[in-house]
């Protein structure tokens, strides 16, 4: 994520209509012991209206629960709510999406931190934060936190061609950083982040990293694609002995400025790019040969990743990559702040929230999960209300994360460290001491924590859908 244009902000309310088409040229018009744990959706009521268990089909639009029904090819067998997971797991171990998510478990985005930046000039402090310390992510880890994805904006701190240096006290910086986060048993997922962000369609790209650029001159392309092969090379050579708690992330919303929609040409250049980080990465050696790879799908959009012709897995021989989308639905009020209750029991307009979120997530899960493919949601989350209202933001954030903790997704709240209610308000911890933010931040961290990583057997969609508030 990042500071959002109003342009972002109109034009991404009709991302939950759902973009139908198919990927054109747009701009033209491990393994330890299991034990019993499974996520469970349990057995379906005599009310399919209200019934997040099965969706038997007798009323598809009110019903917020798992449609059993696997479809399509599912070789793994997979239907989500209904998977033995692992007692424990390292993402050293993880092979498949059950091992995944357990060993990334709840996440959080250390955002607009390092990915800060000024005209492109990435700085820690740039937008107003203090440094983060250890005290940070221990706090955060103690809360429950199992991964923390660190965005990076990596422009003004290399040099030129044709090696691009990077910055020896920027790039320390940041691995002192990884420390810290290691230091408290924690994940870590590095990308390279507001390098690649555009305002507006017209506008386009405002930085070096510009997909509309690559994917028009060839010339161009090489250039872009020389840069960030240096920067992952450099990147990848700093840490090629740490450990796969370490991830590595492509780039973070690739696109045109249009927030949703690209051209063939983007979506091919953007597939061309991942596969270069993944060559790159692996060619260094040491711990990088399995090092886990994040795909970000073109804007990380989740209708992106489903549709014909948009994304490619690159291939990969250790075959350790992951898809990266994320998800902030319904954006009027999970990021606009133009409205304030969600929920069944929100009142008119609402008999869809629950629902909308199971089929966004389905989409991932047939295409990729069920498939033996892992998925992340890397960034989502929804700002503060601070008020009354903050019941259903609670409601929205256990049940979405039980959602994404069924569909075998791990998540990855995004934190800009922002304090007060309203629009890109999205401070949980200080980043500088890990405290939390305010009165509300730590049960809505419980909630999120709850719902990823609760495997008792009454814990389902259900129970947490029969307690939603009511307006």
């Amino acid at each position: 994520m990042k500071k959002k244009t109003l342009f972002y902000y109109a034009f991404a309310a009709m991302m939950s209509l759902a973009s139908l088409a198919s990927c054109g040229d747009k701009d033209k018009d491990e393994t330890s012991k299991p034990d019993n744990n499974t996520a469970q959706n349990q057995q379906p009521n005599n009310n399919p209206g209200d019934n997040p268990g099965n969706n038997t089909g007798n009323n598809p639009g009110n019903n917020p629960g798992n449609n059993n029904q696997t479809g399509g090819d599912n070789p793994s067998g997979l239907v989500p709510g209904k998977v033995e997971l692992p007692a424990t797991m390292t993402l050293d171990k993880a092979s498949t999406p059950q091992d995944v998510l357990v060993a990334m478990g709840m996440g959080w985005n250390l955002g607009n931190q390092f990915d800060a930046h000024i005209n492109g000039n990435g700085s820690e402090t740039a937008w107003g934060q203090p440094k983060c310390t250890q005290a940070t992510f221990t706090k955060v880890a103690a809360a429950g936190i199992k991964t923390v994805r660190i965005p990076i904006t990596w422009g003004g701190n290399f040099g030129p061609a044709p090696d691009y240096k990077i910055n020896e006290t920027f790039m320390n910086r940041i691995a002192e950083v990884v420390g810290y986060a290691k230091n408290a048993g924690l994940n870590v997922i590095l990308n390279i982040h507001h390098d690649g962000s555009a305002d507006n369609k017209e506008k386009g790209p405002n930085f070096w990293l510009n997909i509309v650029k690559a994917a028009g001159i060839e010339e161009e392309n090489q250039k872009i694609t020389a840069t960030f092969t240096a920067i992952w090379r450099q990147v990848a050579e700093k840490f090629k002995d740490e450990g796969e708690y370490l991830m590595f992330e492509c780039f973070n919303e690739i696109h045109n400025g249009s927030w949703w929609d690209g051209s063939s040409a983007q979506y091919k250049t953007l597939n061309g790019w991942n596969q270069q980080v993944v060559n790159t990465v692996r060619a260094v050696g040491g711990k990088n040969a399995t090092r886990w790879i994040g795909i970000p799908v073109y804007n990380t959009n989740i209708n992106r990743a489903v549709e014909a012709n948009c994304f490619v897995m690159p291939t990969d021989a250790a075959n350790r990559l992951m898809v990266s989308v994320h998800f902030y639905e319904p954006v009027d009020y999970t990021l606009n702040y133009k409205f304030h209750v969600w929920g069944h029991k929100a009142g008119a307009g609402h008999d869809y929230d629950e629902k909308n979120v199971q089929t966004q997530l389905r989409k991932m899960f047939d295409k990729y999960t069920s498939k033996g493919v892992p998925v992340y949601i890397g960034e989502m989350g929804c700002v503060n209300r601070l008020d009354a209202n903050e019941k259903f933001r609670l409601y929205y954030l256990e049940y979405v994360s039980k959602c994404m903790h069924d569909h075998l997704m791990p998540a990855i709240l995004w934190d800009n460290g922002q304090p007060g209610a309203g629009s890109e308000k999205h401070g949980f911890f200080h980043h500088g001491t890990g405290d939390f933010q305010n009165d509300y931040s730590k049960p809505c961290i419980d909630a999120l924590v709850k719902g990823m990583s609760n495997n008792d057997a009454d814990y389902t969609l259900q129970s947490i859908y029969d307690k939603a508030p009511s307006k």
